[in-house]
């Protein structure tokens, strides 16, 4: 199964498609990390990105969110055209980006954290999207006057998530979201992102938790050295013979 011929996620689940990278390379300066790569999202979809270490896969993360270099190819979101856009003018369109790593407030209270994540909204309306961040997580409401840095692992996790989700994405980009957590807490962060979906938003996951993350997908992408080598239905990848010998132990 190659990229090329594997259909899209658009087709697959025949919902309108979200998000279309053609022919993708991105990189840092004039070095191309993600190299030719040519995939697509439908709205309402998790797909997961999967592969080795140094594949590429946060940099074609951060290609899509606008903080590398665009040296080929083309992204379409929600219709338009987006490749020459930074990321702040991707951020007002509707892609919220999580990075990788712990990256709230931790001496400052969980109120103060979604507050921080409402900076690109008017004043006025700050307070709903607390609000609604709330009601997605009610757990966010019980902690509200708790530092972030006295969080659980899994708990920072959704407080990072739900300050991005102030902002309404429509794509939200998470990387590596369950790094460092225990089992049960990986757990509770991949049904946070299912939970997340319920409510209309599309994600995009980059994941070494290959098998948590396929299990909560509609599809995954395969990517090694910096290009796509398979993507398709989740059940179809976790099925292909060389994908479970590489990334599920057989």
């Amino acid at each position: 199964m190659t990229a090329r011929s594997t259909q899209t996620a658009a087709t697959l689940s025949g919902s309108p498609t979200l998000l279309a990278i053609d022919d993708l390379w991105a990189g840092y300066g004039e070095a191309s990390i993600v190299r030719g790569v040519s995939a697509s999202i439908a709205t309402g979809e998790i797909a997961t990105i999967i592969g080795p270490n140094g594949a590429g896969k946060s940099t074609l993360l951060r290609g899509i969110f606008g903080e590398l270099h665009h040296h080929r190819g083309t992204l379409t979101f929600a219709g338009e055209r987006i490749e020459h856009e930074n990321w702040d003018r991707r951020q007002r369109r509707g892609i919220g980006f999580v990075p990788q790593g712990r990256c709230n407030f931790p001496g400052m209270v969980v109120r103060e954290n979604l507050l921080m994540g409402t900076h690109m909204l008017p004043r006025a309306k700050r307070a709903a999207a607390i609000e609604h961040a709330i009601e997605l997580f009610p757990m966010l409401g019980r902690r509200l006057k708790v530092p972030a840095g006295n969080l659980s692992g899994g708990e920072q996790q959704v407080l990072e998530m739900a300050m991005v989700l102030t902002q309404s994405p429509r794509l939200l980009l998470l990387d590596e979201p369950s790094l460092g957590l225990s089992p049960k807490t990986m757990g509770e962060v991949f049904d946070a992102v299912c939970h997340i979906r319920s409510h209309g938003v599309t994600v995009l996951i980059v994941e070494q938790n290959t098998a948590g993350a396929i299990a909560v997908s509609d599809t995954v992408w395969v990517l090694e050295l910096g290009q796509l080598i398979a993507s398709g239905p989740a059940a179809d990848i976790a099925q292909d013979p060389r994908i479970r010998q590489a990334y599920l132990g057989g």
